[in-house]
């Protein structure tokens, strides 16, 4: 075991980063450059119904927009499910592991994907070397996101403030990221983004997506203390969140260390909005580069 850790450390590392709910392997693009500069592999890919695979809803590209149409219409991608999402980032790991095996596989999650790291850390724990979490749903074994909604440290996240539709009647947590409603606009800013740039984040608007998936959302995962539990994990808390609220993150992380006490997370604080990569991803790369 000690020979194999150091032919790892010694290939250096490979970073796997995926992206939450509405965005896009691009979310990481300022990230992955300060990493890949730094020498490291960098792999960011579109999870299915996201980025170049997303389909909107008709209604979402009929200016003005109609709220009634917008908030009925089943979502083209409501059937994906968490299994998809985690047997596409476990067969990028497994190519990764094949291809270099003697680099480290460091696999980050941000938000929505905290649920995915759930599930490939389970599915193949003897090839991740980390799970990092940014600001993301580290649920525990045998609940889903959807058991957190009514919890109290979740009492202050903005989300449901902005949500558009039922995700029962259109299967999707909907979003308008190009309203015409300054208020609405501004609500949606501060519930992800209050520290981006205002320039920023009008472009990054455009890159959002206004569906995703209720679907995986509402699957149980499951990480046992041998599997998933083996793994060394860092928590990224970003301490301005008005989406996933610090408590909520704080709650996360007790679950997990109470589940897996001889493998404490190690937790990192960052002084930001839910969008790091966006606002401050130099300090971010900083932390990565640090494990």
């Amino acid at each position: 075991m000690k020979q194999e850790t150091e032919q790892r450390t010694a290939g250096g590392k490979i970073f796997v980063l995926v992206h939450g709910g509405a965005h896009g392997a691009w979310a990481f693009e300022r990230l992955s450059a300060l990493l890949v500069q730094e020498g490291h592999h960098v792999v960011a890919r579109d999870l299915p119904g996201h980025g170049l695979s997303a389909r909107s809803p008709r209604s979402y590209a009929e200016r003005p927009l109609d709220p009634r149409a917008f908030a009925t219409e089943p979502s083209p991608i409501a059937h994906l499910t968490l299994r998809d999402y985690r047997d596409q980032v476990t067969g990028t790991v497994r190519r990764l592991a094949a291809r270099l095996p003697h680099h480290r596989i460091i696999l980050l999650g941000h938000s929505m994907a905290g649920l995915v790291l759930n599930q490939v850390g389970e599915a193949v724990p003897e090839l991740v070397d980390r799970l990092v979490y940014l600001s993301a749903w580290m649920t525990a074994d045998g609940t889903s996101f959807g058991d957190y909604m009514d919890a109290p440290e979740l009492s202050t996240g903005l989300i449901p403030s902005v949500l558009l539709a039922d995700p029962a009647v259109t299967g999707a947590l909907r979003m308008d990221f190009r309203s015409a409603d300054p208020d609405y606009r501004a609500r949606v800013k501060a519930t992800f983004a209050a520290d981006v740039d205002d320039h920023d984040w009008d472009a990054v608007t455009h890159l959002l997506t206004p569906d995703t998936p209720a679907g995986p959302l509402a699957e149980p995962v499951t990480v046992t203390p041998g599997r998933w539990g083996r793994i060394p994990r860092t928590y990224i808390i970003c301490a301005d969140d008005r989406a996933l609220p610090p408590a909520a993150q704080w709650r996360f992380v007790k679950e997990a260390d109470a589940r897996t006490p001889g493998n404490p997370t190690e937790v990192r604080t960052i002084p930001t909005s839910h969008s790091p990569f966006v606002s401050q991803p130099e300090q971010l790369a900083e932390i990565l580069m640090e494990l």
